[in-house]
Formats: structure tokens, C-alpha cells, sequence
């Protein structure tokens, strides 16, 4: 009597290549996100007045203020520029991670920050 139904040995091969194929974009990915980790990224606001440095990791390695920017009588203003300056750099930090991920997924949402399994 024949078998019926299931797969008559087609399926072992794709799944070994699917594998394959998975092990090398996650490869792909840790050593994307050890380099982005790696980078710095400067931003700047108030026309390069406060400038902030920050590693891929968002951790601040360097804040510099032009003499200009310090007034005592408006530190309201100072502090607004250093959060803004901050917030730039995050931005370019996650378009950057988000552009390079893109590039080893084919743009599959959901595998940016690892398998959702």
C-alpha cells in the first residue's frame, strides 16, 4: 500500500537551507549591532551651540557648549538645546540601527531586535 499525504523528501532540504539561512542573518545581525554599538554620533542644536556624543549603545560620551550658550539668566534656554541635541543623536542612533538591520532582513519587520520566538 502507498503512502499518502506529508512530503516525499523535499522538505528536509529546504528546512537544512532555511536554517542555514537564518543562522547566517542572525550572525549577520550580532555583528551589525557590535558595530553600530561601536559608532559614535555627534548631534548638534542652536546652530552647533551645544553639540552631544553619543556611542551606539546611547550612552553620552561627550557634551560640548560654545561660551555663548552659558547664561546664567537663561538656563531654561541651555537646557532645552542639550535635551534636543540628545534627542537628535537617539534619532540618528535608531535610523542608523533601523537602515543597517534593514539591510541584513530584507526589510522583514520584527527581526530588527531578535526573533520574536
Amino acid at each position: 500500500m502507498a503512502k499518502r499525504g506529508g512530503f516525499q523528501g523535499g522538505m528536509p532540504g529546504n528546512m537544512n537551507n532555511l536554517m542555514k539561512q537564518a543562522q547566517k542573518m542572525q550572525k549577520q545581525m550580532e555583528e551589525t549591532t557590535k558595530a553600530l554599538e561601536e559608532k559614535e554620533i555627534t548631534a548638534s542644536a542652536g546652530g552647533g551651540a551645544v553639540q552631544v556624543t553619543m556611542t551606539g549603545k546611547k550612552e553620552i560620551t561627550k557634551v560640548k557648549l560654545s561660551e555663548e550658550v552659558v547664561d546664567p539668566d537663561d538656563i531654561e534656554m541651555l537646557e532645552d538645546l542639550i535635551m534636543a541635541a540628545t534627542n537628535e543623536a537617539i534619532r540618528q542612533i535608531e535610523e542608523l540601527s533601523s537602515s543597517s538591520m534593514a539591510k541584513i532582513t530584507g526589510g522583514l519587520g520584527g527581526l530588527g531586535g531578535g526573533f520574536p520566538f
